[in-house]
């Protein structure tokens, strides 16, 4: 039989918001994080809005070597993963060799990557290859970076590695921690994603599909999932790290849980690079297995977390999706995006996802998808717009949507009223 497994701790480090008490600040009270960008010159951009982190590591207790070498993605993840460490008071709870860490990035060390080769290439005027890279660039090469900082950084020597499934990768990195535990691989794990893709070379590549808002004079607002008038997604960044702990360990030590994680599952659509079919049967098999796993009827979600990206292509393939797997339910379960107030940071936003999940189920409150002032009729769902809603939250689904075809669902439970 197959352990059941608890998230314990939460850190956060998104726009707008450093620190998850901060976070759910911001999503309860649905303020936006969406701002011209600043990170790199916006100007040859189509879309040149993002939502961007304020971020000083050395405010966030990295060290010198830290906040100089290593990619604004690693960092994201350190300080993130300190504060769930510290939330659920683990430290040296768990036998370094049963517990490990569990990362998602879908894009990897972009920032250094592409500031190491402008440096060293002269902005593209030199295309010999060069011998004088710093001596970090190796890690920026090799996401399992981003894991081997953080086992380091906690003394974990259990099982570690990185999930790179691109905009599913948040959701997906947790899913893996979570089988592990289950499987009774590991009792504990440091888990979750992290991405800060704010580079010249992915705000291009984004630019090249038309996939980004346009809303570049309104950029508070540019984030406008399940509206009439949405133009796409605002890149973002950021990261979300959790514990998850065995039933065994979280008995051990009486700690406080969040929630219990009771099904996850991924599937994929072998159809297109960035298409997505018309139905959402892919998404749909996902929810359906998750919720198989979980034990719960789709009548008794009291809330669905959207990835709600904002493009035409995906909140029409996710709202069939979400018929197609809940059935009459889908028609009175809340819905809502939280990427309206804190944008899509890739690989990122699954695990933001999640905590926006936990923390929903903690405060007994839904927050809302901002910027929805004119529902698109032919999206005919609950979106909960513009402002967060009181209600119990015992049982909350949340779904991604990745380039590639990845497709992925996980649904989280209060420990306390449900078994």
């Amino acid at each position: 039989m197959r352990r059941r497994v608890f998230l314990t701790g939460i850190g956060v480090v998104a726009p707008g918001a450093v620190g998850a008490d901060r976070f759910w600040s911001l999503l309860s009270e649905g303020r936006t994080a969406t701002r011209t960008m600043s990170l790199c010159d916006p100007t040859p951009f189509r879309s040149r809005v993002a939502a961007e982190v304020d971020f000083d590591p050395l405010a966030h207790g990295l060290t010198d070597r830290q906040a100089s070498t290593l990619d604004r993605a690693a960092q994201f993840a350190l300080a993130a993963a300190r504060e769930a460490v510290e939330d659920a008071g683990w430290a040296g709870s768990c036998p370094p060799h049963r517990a490990g860490a569990i990362v998602g990035s879908a894009v990897g060390a972009t920032t250094r990557l592409e500031q190491v080769y402008r440096t060293l290439s002269r902005d593209g005027e030199l295309w010999d290859v060069l011998p004088h890279g710093p001596a970090s660039l190796y890690s920026y090469f090799v996401p399992s970076s981003f894991a081997a900082e953080i086992a380091r950084d906690h003394g974990l020597t259990g099982q570690s590695g990185v999930v790179s499934t691109g905009c599913t990768s948040g959701i997906d990195a947790v899913g893996h921690a979570w089988e592990l535990i289950q499987d009774g691989v590991l009792d504990c794990a440091v888990t979750g994603a992290t991405d800060a893709p704010i580079a010249p070379i992915t705000v291009a590549c984004f630019d090249a599909i038309k996939a980004t808002s346009t809303y570049n004079d309104t950029p508070s607002t540019a984030s406008r999932p399940f509206d009439c008038s949405r133009a796409g997604f605002v890149l973002g960044e950021g990261s979300a790290m959790f514990v998850l702990e065995s039933e065994e360990s979280v008995a051990a030590r009486g700690a406080t849980v969040y929630a219990e994680i009771k099904g996850y599952a991924s599937r994929g659509n072998a159809y297109h690079m960035t298409g997505l079919t018309p139905d959402g049967r892919e998404l749909a098999l996902a929810v359906t297995s998750a919720l198989a796993q979980s034990g719960i009827e789709a009548t008794g979600l009291d809330y669905v977390n959207a990835h709600g990206s904002g493009t035409k292509q995906n909140d029409r393939h996710e709202t069939a999706a979400l018929k197609a797997g809940l059935g009459d339910a889908a028609y009175k379960v809340p819905i809502s995006s939280i990427k309206s107030m804190v944008g899509h940071s890739l690989g990122a936003i699954g695990s933001i996802e999640i905590a926006a999940c936990a923390l929903a189920i903690r405060h007994d409150r839904i927050p809302p998808t901002a910027n929805l002032t004119a529902q698109d009729p032919d999206l005919d769902l609950d979106y909960v717009p513009v402002r967060s809603r009181r209600q119990p939250t015992n049982a909350v689904l949340t779904t991604g949507s990745g380039f590639g075809g990845f497709q992925s669902a996980m649904v989280l439970t209060d420990p306390a009223v449900l078994s």
